[in-house]
């Protein structure tokens, strides 16, 4: 199986749906990865001679999207980049304004597999968790960010409500090299009580890392604030989020798109997966699709 291969794209019926793909339009999948959604919105277009412009800021996601979007020829467009640069990216392809655009917030299952890329708690890797360039990774973070500041990150960006325990617990067992060192510590610190943890106990402080490292939160209020100049009237956004931090961000943009009269809602309620979908594809089950249209 190829890489390309065990990446499954989540909610791509509702995706292509809310976007509402036209044969003849331009489209940009802004978190393009694997290429899962990409190639969907592409047997669409390949009927009609519409485009699509890919972006992501993960070379190595670039490359595998490259190779099996390749049988699209030209109608594909691909470039390395982060989606909170959107306005530039857009301008620097010289397409026209665009008739939607889809953003997948999600980890790939390729990301999570490589194990240098150290986003993974369940095997050793590098505390690296970077997703493209930068100089940040979470190594430096666990290592050398002061207790009560590390407390802080891992309660903002991951929801912990036992933060203070588990920053505490770092600095006491610093310096850390391997994911599995770091997991097995905050494992730890927070209390065991049988039966009540639905996810591992490091979920959330490798979350919060990760979105640090990256600083995905602040990436996606830029992309929301940009996103909008790009299209043209009636063209639609998709984003697709899986926690409650970035759904929260999408909510309220949208919403204030609608107040100001840039956008209409077209999700009175937040779409999830099927029960179908999630059974065949657990990494879905967290998924929230919005999508907004502009006026």
């Amino acid at each position: 199986m190829s890489e390309s291969e065990r990446h499954r794209p989540v909610m791509v019926r509702e995706a292509l749906e809310f976007l509402k793909v036209q044969p003849d339009g331009i489209y940009i999948d802004a978190t393009v990865g694997a290429g899962g959604h990409a190639a969907e919105i592409l047997k669409v277009l390949q009927r009609g001679g519409g485009t699509l412009l890919g972006i992501d800021r993960d070379p190595n996601a670039l490359r595998i999207a490259q190779e099996r979007l390749a049988v699209f020829g030209e109608r594909v467009k691909l470039v390395e980049g982060n989606f909170a640069e959107i306005d530039a990216l857009h301008a620097r392809s010289l397409l026209p304004p665009a008739a939607g655009a889809l953003a997948d917030l999600g980890l790939s299952s390729m990301q999570l597999e490589d194990d240098e890329r150290g986003f993974s708690f369940s095997r050793p890797g590098p505390l690296d968790m970077r997703m493209g360039g930068g100089k940040l990774t979470a190594e430096e973070i666990v290592n050398h960010l002061p207790e009560r500041e590390l407390a802080d990150l891992i309660f903002k960006f991951g929801e912990e409500r036992h933060s203070r325990r588990v920053a505490r617990a770092i600095v006491k067992a610093r310096p850390f090299r391997l994911t599995t060192e770091l997991a097995q510590v905050v494992t730890r610190a927070i209390p065991s009580r049988a039966g009540l943890h639905q996810i591992h106990p490091a979920t959330r402080t490798f979350m919060a890392l990760r979105l640090a490292v990256n600083q995905e939160l602040e990436s996606l209020e830029r992309f929301l604030e940009r996103v909008l100049v790009v299209l043209e009237p009636g063209a639609r956004v998709v984003v697709i989020s899986f926690h409650s931090l970035e759904d929260r961000i999408v909510k309220e943009s949208f919403r204030r798109w609608q107040r100001v009269g840039q956008a209409r809602i077209l999700t009175k309620h937040v779409v999830r997966p099927t029960a179908e979908e999630t059974e065949g594809n657990p990494r879905s089950r967290s998924a929230k699709l919005r999508a907004a249209e502009k006026v």
